[in-house]
């Protein structure tokens, strides 16, 4: 796909934040890993359940039954998304808090010398539940190894590392650093073969893949709304029959069957109003007979105008001297690059391109610790990142790499 087929000023113009200027130039959004920016149909979804009156659930009167069907339809589109069941689908606060309270209400199923594996590449929000609900059960913690060389997992010796004791798993889709897009559905077969419950992290995953929950086979998938281009909202997708049988802290008299019962006090009804919004902009990207269907091709459209906007990025940052790229050479990625600078502090990097160009890039380790740790990139300030998202454009690419040669001619970072 070139430039010319896709719809980039139409798309441009449903972004508000994109009219943004700083010192008199436009702001440019090189941070979608982080958060992309909103569509206007989520603020528009948001900005028309508050003005038509807000109410709580389950009551008798007209904007409480409003409340009840928005949850109603916003489910159904999230499942249409996913490529679950609408009564699977969860509404939360963030991935996170959702990890959290899911991983607290499995310290019945797990037992002490019970292994419980986890991976080097992943963002810690899919770790860092499973390691406490170890910690707090006496179960034993393995790692699948990330391979520094092509910043991939290891998959080659599963049997070794998911085994008869192995009660759960977790694994990200795709790298929020890296871009590598993991094999989780190989990984939630071998899962399956010992009986383990399989967790994956789609937060990086959904704005640029196209997602099956039943083909990957998983028990769990979790995704937040403000990775594409929607409000803050989590979102848990869980297989039926393990989701009745969760026994989920909740309020008495809250109901208990599901999806509610993970859904603990009032939801954030205007957000998942917007999560509508930015489901329904992804499906009018597509095409096909029904909502699946178009919201499958949407992100197949999204995923090939990044690919073709990526290939610049890559092949500039890869032909550079003193830069490291930390991408997979070959495979399935995100258009999500990863790099450091020879003796350059990634921080100031990021604040320099923010002052001089506009550039909104990100440094740090972006909570993936454990690879950052294992790669040895915080003693400059870990990562620089700079991702895409299908508002960007190849004339702001070239503004990008202007800025990198400059910086590199000069002293800045140093």
């Amino acid at each position: 796909m070139n430039q010319a087929q896709f719809p980039i000023e139409q798309i441009r113009a449903k972004f508000p934040a994109l009219n943004r200027t700083v010192d008199g130039s436009p702001l440019i959004y090189f941070d979608g890993p982080g958060g992309t920016q909103m569509v206007e149909d989520a603020a528009n979804r948001m900005m028309m359940y508050i003005s038509n009156g807000m109410a709580n659930l389950h009551g008798t009167f007209a904007t409480s039954i409003a409340t009840d069907q928005l949850l109603d339809d916003t489910r159904a589109a999230v499942a249409d998304l996913l490529g679950c069941e609408a009564r699977e689908v969860a509404f939360g606060p963030n991935m996170t808090t959702l990890a959290f309270a899911i991983a607290r209400s499995l310290a019945s199923l797990i037992n002490e010398g019970d292994e419980i594996v986890v991976t080097e590449l992943d963002h810690r929000a899919n770790v860092d539940p499973w390691l406490t609900l170890a910690r707090d059960c006496g179960a034993e913690v393995k790692f699948i190894e990330v391979n520094p060389e092509t910043y991939t997992l290891n998959l080659e010796n599963l049997e070794n590392v998911i085994t008869a004791k192995t009660k759960l798993v977790a694994a990200g889709m795709s790298s929020n650093v890296t871009g590598t897009v993991s094999d989780v559905a190989k990984i939630s077969a071998r899962a399956r073969e010992v009986g383990a419950l399989m967790f994956v992290d789609a937060v990086h995953a959904v704005p640029h893949i196209p997602i099956d929950f039943k083909e990957i086979g998983c028990d769990v998938l979790l995704c937040s709304g403000y990775k594409f281009f929607g409000p803050h909202v989590g979102i848990a997708a869980i297989r039926a029959d393990l989701f009745e049988k969760l026994p989920i802290y909740k309020l008495e008299p809250a109901p208990g069957e599901i999806p509610f019962k993970l859904e603990t006090g009032t939801q954030n009804h205007e957000g998942i109003a917007g999560l509508a919004g930015a489901i329904q902009f992804i499906e009018s990207l597509g095409e096909g007979a029904t909502r699946r269907e178009r919201l499958v091709s949407g992100v197949e459209t999204i995923d090939m105008y990044e690919s073709m906007l990526g290939q610049e990025i890559e092949s500039f940052l890869r032909g550079l001297a003193g830069v490291k790229l930390y991408r997979a050479l070959s495979g399935p990625r995100t258009p999500t690059f990863a790099f450091t600078i020879e003796g350059r502090n990634s921080r100031e990097v990021c604040r320099w391109f923010a002052d001089k160009h506009q550039l909104c890039i990100a440094d740090g380790d972006f909570y993936a610790s454990t690879m950052a740790n294992k790669l040895g990139v915080n003693k400059d300030g870990g990562w620089i990142r700079v991702g895409l998202a299908p508002y960007n454009t190849l004339e702001e690419i070239e503004v990008f790499k202007q800025g990198m040669l400059e910086l590199l001619a000069s002293k800045v970072g140093v």
